[in-house]
Parts: structure tokens; C-alpha cells; sequence
């Protein structure tokens, strides 16, 4: 038994997979990666910066007096910036007067964590999802997004009834050309997979790479978190192998597992 259990906590023994979201101190993706054996190569495909702090603490003030009905977060980032900023002010989660929406289990867990308990989070972990769950209604709806989200969150909230206010909490940068020693790995490391844990993570490997074919070959498997990374990737022209499911990171690594352990069993 111990030895079965072994082998499934080392499902990815020794397999090379290129991770390109933002690079943080600590990963929890890396750490399930390398937890069953797997290389991660870190390829940071965009660099996330907290937003003006002048204009999100007026937002945030205008929510501890309750001027909205519900504030979304559709970002792990996006709750962490918001609870940092209400700590710089003398606040804790006990000031957000609003209803409280988060997009996936993972932004619920950093929202908890700051003592912010949300009271909707949808089925299916997408922003679509998220305006489908919410209610009708009326009032202020505070949405501290990333500043190059697109705007169709806002237009089905408008079309329930609501008013959203959205406010960038980070920026999403673009490094725009990869370390050295990144480029040298490229070169000399075949992948055996790529994860996409957002649209923007898409658009960033482009812009470094120039070109998909500058990846070794074979063509590493391509694994995104869900259907807009997804929608994002084959607009690039690549070839989507799997989509998580659930649409987070633990159901990123799990297409990873489904996709090895298909291969070892052909």
C-alpha cells in the first residue's frame, strides 16, 4: 500500500514542465509539481505590480462605508492587493461592508485568509460563471481587477441590473525578453509540458519567444487552466492538450497526471 501511494505522489517523476505565470517566492503550482517528481522550469511570462495605491484606498474607503453592494475579485492577486491595502489603513476584513463573489476557490482561500468570508463562489471558477451566479439586482458592484481584463464581466453585470466600479488593483507588465539562463535551458532541455494559468501568460511566452517554433522539439504538451487560456492559446496557434478541471491549479497538475499516466499505458 505504501509503496502504491508512493508511486501516485511521484506521478510526474522526472517529466520537465516550463511554468509561466508570475513568478512568487513561493509557488504553490511549483511546489505540487516538484512534490510528484516533475522539473519545473520557470518561464515568468508576465510580472503582476500593485496599482496606484491613491485610487484603490479611495475605493476602499467608499467600501467600509458601505457604498457597494458586493465587491468581485476574479483574482487571487486582486483579493491580496485589496487585503493589503486595507491592513496599510488600520483595517481588517471585519471593514468590507458588502456582499463578497469570488471567482474560484483559490481566490476564496486568499480572501479567507485576510478574514473576508465570500458568500458567492460559482460552480465553474470563470469570470462567466461568476456574472451568471450573481444575482439581480441593483446598486454599486466593486470590481478590482487586473487593468488588462477585458470589460465582459462588466456588461453582464449591467445587464442584471447592476453598476460596476472597477478599479485596477495590479498591472500586468510584459518582461518582454527572457533571462539568459532561461533562454539556455530553451535550448537545451526538451519539455515534456507548457502551462497557462491565464490569457496573459499566453500572450507573454509569445511576445518572448518571437516564435513557437524556437521551443525544442517534440512539441511539449500544452495544459491550460481553463477556456478563455485556452481560447487564448489556440488563437496563438497552438495545439491545447488538456484543460484543468476544476479550472485551478490543482486541476492543472491533475491534466498533467492524465496525460502521463495515458502515455505510460499506450
Amino acid at each position: 500500500m505504501m509503496r502504491a501511494q508512493s508511486q501516485a505522489r511521484r506521478s510526474l517523476e522526472g517529466r520537465r514542465v516550463m511554468v509561466t505565470r508570475a513568478a512568487t517566492v513561493r509557488d504553490p503550482l511549483v511546489d505540487m509539481l516538484e512534490a510528484r517528481g516533475a522539473r519545473t522550469i520557470r518561464v515568468p511570462a508576465i510580472v503582476l505590480i500593485p496599482a496606484d495605491d491613491v485610487l484603490l484606498d479611495g475605493v476602499i474607503e467608499e467600501l467600509a462605508e458601505g457604498r457597494f453592494e458586493w465587491v468581485l475579485f476574479t483574482s487571487r492577486m486582486g483579493a491580496e492587493v485589496v487585503a493589503k491595502r486595507l491592513a496599510a489603513r488600520g483595517m481588517d476584513g471585519s471593514a468590507v461592508r458588502a456582499s463578497v463573489a469570488a471567482v474560484g476557490e483559490g481566490t476564496a482561500r486568499a480572501l479567507a485568509e485576510a478574514g473576508i468570508r465570500p458568500t458567492l463562489v460559482p460552480d465553474t471558477f470563470t469570470t462567466q460563471a461568476l456574472a451568471q451566479a450573481m444575482p439581480a439586482g441593483s446598486g454599486r458592484v466593486l470590481l478590482a481587477r487586473a487593468d488588462i481584463a477585458g470589460d465582459e464581466l462588466e456588461a453582464a453585470l449591467e445587464a442584471r441590473g447592476w453598476t460596476p466600479v472597477r478599479v485596477a488593483a495590479y498591472r500586468t507588465v510584459f518582461p518582454g525578453r527572457l533571462p539568459a539562463d532561461v533562454v539556455r535551458d530553451l535550448k537545451n532541455i526538451r519539455l515534456d509540458a507548457v502551462t497557462f494559468t491565464s490569457a496573459s501568460t499566453v500572450e507573454g511566452l509569445r511576445r518572448a519567444l518571437g516564435s513557437w517554433r524556437s521551443l525544442p522539439a517534440p512539441r511539449p504538451k500544452v495544459v491550460c487552466i481553463g477556456p478563455v487560456t485556452a481560447s487564448a492559446a489556440r488563437r496563438e496557434g497552438l495545439d491545447v492538450d488538456a484543460i484543468a478541471t476544476p479550472h485551478t491549479i490543482e486541476g492543472l497538475v491533475s491534466a498533467l497526471e492524465a496525460i502521463f499516466t495515458s502515455q505510460r499505458e499506450e
